[in-house]
């Protein structure tokens, strides 16, 4: 599965309650941390869609914040490549950097293979031409490609 933005909120969202559906997953410039969301670039202006953290947290924010639903019980998660753009204007690549880290940290010694790329230019799109557009699609699906036939070898 591929989704960016609001596409890799359901990304991490899926990953993260579901993991048993995915044979890998790219998350892509993602929204990641609903608990501070708010707090990061235009973030603010998001809250009538996805609720006010300062007081909707309990109610239902924390239902689908996927930082926040890591499991660290899990011996295992799907492959996962998370792409971000250092100059997203919009979706900060902080959400990007901190569920990775999370990730790597809490998955040591676990299968939670997870891949990350941040384009230091570019913007909310994760590229700044099409040469970078290209690049970027083509690390996507060399991942899913890659990851997927590893997969189905394993089933045969």
């Amino acid at each position: 599965a591929r989704g960016g933005s609001n596409g890799g909120l359901l990304m991490g969202n899926m990953y993260v309650m579901r993991p048993d559906l995915w044979g890998a997953l790219h998350c892509a410039v993602p929204l990641l941390d609903m608990k501070r969301f708010h707090l990061l670039l235009a973030g603010a202006s998001w809250q009538g869609e996805y609720g006010f953290p300062d007081k909707d947290w309990d109610a239902f924010l924390h239902k689908y914040s996927p930082y926040h639903l890591i499991d660290e019980s899990r011996e295992s998660y799907p492959p996962m490549l998370v792409t971000t753009s250092t100059r997203d204007d919009r979706v900060h690549p902080g959400h990007a950097r901190k569920m990775v880290k999370k990730l790597w940290d809490l998955g040591k010694g676990k299968s939670w293979p997870i891949y990350y790329y941040e384009n230091i230019e570019g913007g909310h799109g994760g590229a700044a031409d099409a040469k970078q557009s290209a690049f970027m699609t083509a690390l996507a699906m060399d991942f899913m490609f890659d990851t997927l036939s590893k997969n189905a070898k394993e089933m045969d």
